[in-house]
């Protein structure tokens, strides 16, 4: 197996029910998963799902051909292991961001196989960065220009991947602003207008 996804909810409490939230008639996960295995370098993907929300999970993914592992990360990992290979590529992606396009989860599965043991897409900060003090009075203003946001997926050698290793030291591809994650009423109005645009090969 070269390249295989894992979805996960793992950065909020109540990203698993965020997860399932209507998006144009389907579960965001739902959006997710199949984005991701339309990219036809990815051999397969898996959905970490926490155990309250596993049958849930499986419901609106079933039939799309992903695996859903009920319980953390970790035992995801631990489940597709044994199938990888010294060069696999394995991809962490938050279920959250629906739309990421094709062609940047390609140019972080290129990276990795360029040489690169971690990478992350990211964007330039578009906003003016403020620095307070204890008091909340506003200091500073921190330089933007090196400052970045991240997104996901981010891609790992099989022999960097740790469940719990944080992108520090990860290179970097260029991300895309529909690959926002979805968790407001405004992040929501707008996958609505994504998820209804016509599909191209450039989006998932």
């Amino acid at each position: 197996m070269n390249v295989v996804a894992i979805v996960t909810v793992a950065h909020h409490a109540s990203d698993g029910e965020s997860a399932l939230t209507p998006v144009h008639g389907e579960a965001l996960l739902t959006h997710t998963v199949r984005g991701l295995l339309g990219v036809p370098e990815i051999d397969l993907v898996l959905v970490a799902a926490p155990q309250r929300c596993a049958s849930s999970f499986s419901e609106v993914v079933g039939g799309l051909g992903c695996r859903v592992v009920p319980g953390s990360l970790r035992q995801a990992f631990a489940a597709v292991e044994p199938d990888l290979s010294r060069d696999s590529v394995v991809l962490l992606h938050d279920a959250l961001r629906a739309f990421i396009p094709a062609q940047t989860v390609r140019d972080v599965i290129q990276a990795v196989r360029d040489g690169a043991p971690i990478v992350v897409p990211v964007l330039p900060m578009a906003d003016t960065v403020k620095v307070t003090d204890a008091a909340s009075l506003i200091v500073g203003t921190e330089d933007r220009s090196r400052l970045r946001t991240l997104q996901t997926p981010v891609g790992y050698a099989r022999s960097a991947f740790r469940p719990d290793l944080a992108p520090v030291g990860a290179a970097t591809v260029d991300g895309h602003p529909d690959a926002m994650r979805v968790t407001s009423d405004f992040e929501l109005s707008l996958a609505e207008a994504i998820a209804a645009a016509p599909k191209n090969e450039e989006t998932l």
